[in-house]
């Protein structure tokens, strides 16, 4: 599947957004050191700390949902797509979605069970982010009884009809077994690959970032330390390592060395 870039937004070499010693954190008090960071089309990061480390606050003051304490968001354009799937998914189990109902919420028009006709063309939009997700034999089966991996599945396609620049994902593989989140990172590095997409990712499965990420962005709360860069940077990093370097899997240890 393929869209047509905005015109106004980013050009090639030209960051998509950008954190000026961002502070994040609630009433007026920040949660960690101030954030320097920058990221460009068609790159992955992934994001790391223990629970409670600040990763979501980050998010959701990255997409304008809760003001910074200090600092700045820039992005390259006022209007920049951004996709985002949270930690998790609030779908009202009493609506009878099915997983082309939830798809078609991407699509800029809009959707809603309560109009369930769509248009020829949207119809073939949702059906082609389903069969790029791998997920078109599940359009009509009611979403609450998909297991986690294709949930997961679905909420991508729908990502992927509402033609984001930047996808910000939060823990997109919890409560996945070892073989759906293995499937699951493959198609997030695939919609990077297909659309130049630009893909901020909490993850705790270590593995993938040494396979997927080029970025890495490393926050710890407790410890008061933000660490930011390319991911042999990160993964090499004093902080890093006293963190995790007792669990941190040969793939990952090769990466920083």
């Amino acid at each position: 599947m393929e869209w047509p870039r905005d015109p106004e937004t980013c050009g090639e070499g030209k960051p998509l957004i950008t954190c000026r010693q961002l502070v994040v954190g609630y009433g007026g008090k920040g949660l960690l050191p101030p954030i320097d960071f920058t990221l460009f089309h068609s790159q992955l990061c992934a994001v790391v700390g223990r629970n409670g480390a600040g990763k979501t606050t980050w998010f959701r003051t990255l997409l304008g949902l809760q003001p910074p304490v200090a600092g700045h968001v820039e992005t390259c354009t006022r209007r920049l797509p951004m996709g985002y799937i949270p930690q998790r998914q609030r779908l009202d189990p009493l609506v009878p979605l099915r997983a082309r109902d939830v798809v078609a919420l991407g699509l800029e028009r809009g959707a809603s069970f309560l109009r369930p006709s769509l248009g020829r063309a949207a119809r073939r939009a949702v059906a082609e982010c389903l069969e790029e997700m791998g997920a078109l034999e599940l359009a009509g089966l009611p979403f609450g009884e998909l297991s986690e991996g294709q949930k997961q599945r679905v909420l991508m396609a729908r990502l992927l009809a509402s033609r984001p620049e930047l996808a910000v994902l939060d823990e997109p593989t919890a409560a996945m077994d070892e073989v759906a989140e293995r499937q699951t990172l493959g198609l997030i590095d695939q919609l990077r690959r297909n659309h130049d997409l630009a893909i901020l990712i909490v993850t705790h499965h270590l593995p993938a970032l040494a396979h997927y990420a080029e970025r890495v962005v490393f926050l710890d709360r407790e410890m008061q330390t933000v660490v930011a860069g390319e991911a042999a940077e990160v993964l090499g990093h004093a902080a890093f390592r006293a963190r995790y370097g007792s669990t941190l899997p040969e793939s990952v240890t090769h990466v920083a060395g």
